[in-house]
């Protein structure tokens, strides 16, 4: 109804300040009410179906409303929180490889290596799929609850980690608790950004999500380094601590600004017969096979090999996200201009050429120089998902919801890539098929690159110079 979209002339003040204390709400709302109370006087049906639209019970929390501040301190310590989810999330998943490393050498528990990779790969699928169902929360107001309840998982994760002895209670300690504690934490330093920016959201996105790539630098130094000082359960135990002290910032400095007016849905059924968007998110799904197969063996490949030595390989990891900080940034501002189809297709391929590469690789140095490509190449299929996503849906009401849904089927890339590497890797007489390993890894990148260029090719055609 046009009711619902009616609003108080320009010369009236906000009316979304029920957080506001009473007094201040008197004031405030004095010059509107006599329009209202006109509006109300002159069209009773109108007013009374406005009134059944609007949100019911506790109020919509925050500061009184308005433009977003675009800057000023409180809206810079909403960055700085984010950078520390950031950091407390992605950022720890993207440790895993150290901890591959670590548990493959049977110090704390004998397994296989494709065993040991279901750690990896529940967690960041418990993160994904968590992350999908926390939105509805989110938009409900609930964010100190997922800030508090979030990290308490993160840090309990750590705790009951340094506790295990098995294979399968580190699955539970650092693959589901940390995992979905981790995803309570990544769906708030996204969403609060754009109630706090607009003209400047790039620029707050990018600089918060610049934490994930320094939690995958500064998380398996600190494991490597503790660890003979200290051992693996207090070495755990340190990065739980840090979590927490990290965590305690955006507990204390981040505040929901305004609720959504409208709470997104958890499942969207169009999305299964819109072709380009579920065509984009399988092909994403293939890619992610080949990324977490990179993700998780890169740093046990140089070790197992003897191609590098036990603390080279243990430096790959930091080595491998330094190199993802220009891979998650940089590609994002040229999709801008180019459009991000141009931008993942030739990284999807880059990504797939640089693991095949792994094949001939037999010095120290032509790793290192595959694991900085890989991190470069890999932070383009990393970022440029959700972006896509965003282009691929018509109806912008649902671009939430389909993110949400897009990240959960491409969890199971990650439950699939991990897994079946390390199965390739023990099926051979040696125990050591990396081969295999580096054959799936590329493979999968390749076709998702082919792919691409076939979604490309639908959507606009094949002229190459077209923003698409």
């Amino acid at each position: 109804m046009a009711t619902q979209e009616y609003r108080a002339p320009m010369d009236s003040e906000p009316k979304d300040l029920e957080n506001a204390s009473d007094k201040a709400t008197e004031s405030l709302d004095h010059h509107g009410s006599t329009d209202e109370e006109k509006f109300e006087h002159d069209h009773p049906e109108e007013a009374a179906a406005e009134a059944e639209t609007q949100p019911k019970g506790p109020p919509a929390g925050g500061p009184p409303g308005g433009p977003p501040p675009n800057g000023g301190l409180q809206a810079w310590l909403q960055v700085v929180g984010s950078w520390c989810l950031f950091f407390n999330t992605w950022g720890l998943l993207n440790t895993f490889g150290v901890y591959q490393t670590y548990y493959a050498s049977g110090a704390i528990f004998t397994a296989t290596s494709s065993d040991i990779s279901w750690i990896g790969s529940v967690q960041a699928l418990a993160l994904l799929l968590t992350g999908a169902f926390v939105g509805p929360v989110f938009d409900r107001g609930y964010f100190r609850y997922l800030l508090v309840g979030g990290g308490f998982l993160v840090v309990f994760g750590h705790m009951m980690l340094s506790l295990s002895h098995t294979l399968w209670q580190a699955v539970l300690a650092q693959g589901l608790c940390v995992g979905i504690g981790a995803g309570m934490l990544f769906v708030p330093a996204v969403a609060i950004m754009p109630t706090y920016f607009t003209t400047n959201l790039g620029l707050a996105i990018g600089l918060a999500a610049s934490g994930s790539s320094m939690g995958g630098i500064i998380y398996p130094i600190m494991f490597y380094k503790l660890i003979p000082e200290v051992g693996f359960p207090w070495a755990v135990r340190i990065l739980g601590f840090t979590v927490l002290a990290t965590l305690l910032i955006p507990i204390s400095v981040m505040k929901m600004r305004l609720k959504p007016a409208k709470v997104r849905a958890l499942f969207d059924p169009s999305a299964f017969t819109d072709l380009p968007y579920i065509w984009c998110v399988l092909t994403c799904t293939v890619g992610y096979i080949g990324l977490y197969v990179g993700i998780f063996y890169l740093s046990y490949f140089g070790q197992s090999t003897g191609i590098t030595d036990e603390s080279l390989s243990f430096y790959l990891v930091p080595i491998l996200n330094a190199a993802s900080v220009l891979g998650r940034t940089v590609p994002n501002w040229i999709s801008d201009k180019i459009g991000p189809l141009n931008v993942i297709t030739p990284g999807a391929l880059l990504m797939g050429v640089i693991l095949l590469c792994n094949l001939g690789v037999h010095t120290s140095s032509g790793l290192i120089a595959t694991v900085f490509f890989f991190g470069l190449f890999s932070g383009i299929f990393i970022a440029l998902p959700p972006v896509l996503f965003v282009v691929l849906t018509k109806n912008k009401a649902v671009v939430g919801t389909r993110i949400g849904m897009g990240f959960a089927i491409m969890g199971m890339g990650v439950l699939i890539g991990g897994p079946a590497a390390g199965a390739i890797l023990e099926n051979s007489a040696g125990g050591r098929n990396w081969t295999g390993v580096w054959l799936l890894g590329g493979i999968c990148p390749l076709g998702a690159a082919v792919s691409f260029i076939l979604l490309r090719g639908y959507r606009a055609g094949f002229q190459p110079m077209v923003k698409v």
